[in-house]
């Protein structure tokens, strides 16, 4: 039984999409929910899975090849054996087993951009490089290997115009849709928003002494470990309930005030930095946050956030200091109007109260939308901030 394999429906704010990698090869036996395709869009990378045991018998995409919304992609043979499957498919379409062997021209127009590239400058014939891609399609990874197995004396033609690189290297990789989404998102905030940062310092001895009093019976009864994010969420959201234009977003001649506390949360991974997001955070306890943030951390380590963890968001939290930045302005997440930046937390003497003391001291530093929040505003948000986080008995611990 033929069975079509399609692009998993889009949300309407995603126009496109692209094969990112197949997995399987033509011919080659799968078995149900098995993974066969990564589909990136500009936000989340979505898997399709086999429907049933059986094997992909034609992919009517190539890797890079942009798709749109339940199109379809392959076609599956539901309960084929591999080996006959192979042998029908070899039977079906013979020019699949010549295809390292066309001419040069034909080659040349099967082949992607950066692999052309690579051959170019190894001054290399793509008819005499075995490609091991999907249906016999030549990889960076073949011409590399097949550069180094080549006689030296094919180099030392061009040895001449590169001599300044000479015993060096270059990489070249296209970017993802992932990473041309974010570089387009980040220039999109520099260049349409009026932002401005403002900066303060927050002692972290209480949170630090209270975690280190509670933490194991924290862990026992909620069964998370009681970490650093769930006050800084807590904190932001309680400031945000003070000072609703932090909250509100610019829609057209509009200001939109948000009666509702979603705040995205920065997460690095693999394929590039996302901020899936973190709904109804008023209602939450900090079991509930920690919980909440760990399960989208592993998502987002995965692969596996979906377009409704990444929609909405009315404020972001960044949190540099997880890679020991010390102080950064964060740039807007579009179309919110501000984003807090967390950083390290370093030991340092501070002023108390006319002596000198050694505190775990974090520099906060909050980046705004100047059109929509005055300084009064940006700063008694961060000082409201930095308030909460110095005297963390104001946000309950639900032991």
């Amino acid at each position: 039984m033929s069975i079509e394999i399609k692009v998993p429906v889009l949300p309407e704010s995603v126009a496109d999409a692209t094969i990112a990698t197949w997995h399987v090869k033509p011919g080659e036996a799968v078995t149900r929910d098995q993974n066969l395709v990564d589909i990136e869009t500009d936000k989340v990378v979505l898997e399709v899975v086999a429907p049933e045991d059986g094997s992909i018998s034609e992919l009517l995409f190539e890797e890079g090849d942009t798709v749109l919304g339940e199109q379809v992609i392959a076609r599956f043979v539901a309960g084929a054996v591999s080996g006959q499957e192979v042998t029908k498919a070899e039977a079906t379409a013979p020019a699949a087993e010549a295809a390292p062997e066309p001419t040069s021209d034909e080659s040349n127009d099967a082949l992607s951009p950066s692999v052309r590239r690579l051959i170019a400058e190894h001054n290399l014939d793509a008819a005499k490089i075995k490609g091991t891609g999907v249906g016999g399609r030549i990889t960076k990874e073949d011409v590399e290997a097949f550069a180094k197995s080549a006689p030296a004396s094919k180099p030392a033609a061009v040895a001449a115009p590169v001599a300044p690189l000479e015993g060096r290297s270059e990489k070249r990789v296209p970017m993802t849709r992932l990473r041309k989404t974010i570089a387009k998102r980040l220039l999109e905030a520099k260049n349409s928003t009026a932002m401005l940062t403002t900066f303060n310092e927050v002692n972290m001895k209480p949170i630090m002494d209270i975690r280190k009093q509670y933490q194991d019976i924290f862990e026992k009864r909620h069964g998370i470990r009681l970490g650093f994010m769930s006050f800084y969420i807590k904190a932001v959201t309680e400031a945000l309930k003070r000072f609703p234009e932090v909250n509100a977003s610019i829609d057209g001649d509009d200001i939109v005030y948000h009666n509702y506390f979603d705040i995205s949360i920065a997460v690095s991974t693999p394929r590039g930095l996302v901020t899936p997001v973190l709904r109804d955070t008023d209602t939450m306890n900090l079991a509930e946050i920690e919980k909440a943030v760990r399960e989208l951390a592993i998502k987002g380590r995965d692969g596996k956030l979906s377009v409704a963890d990444m929609t909405g968001g009315n404020f972001t939290v960044t949190n540099g200091g997880v890679f020991g930045s010390l102080m950064s302005t964060p740039i807007l997440n579009l179309p919110q109007s501000a984003i807090l930046g967390m950083h390290a937390i370093k030991d340092r003497p501070m002023a108390v109260n006319g002596q000198v003391e050694i505190l775990p001291m974090m520099y906060l530093a909050l980046s705004y939308d100047h059109r929509i929040v005055d300084g009064r505003e940006s700063v008694g948000f961060l000082v409201a901030i930095k308030d909460f986080l110095e005297d963390p008995t104001r946000l309950l611990l639900d032991l």
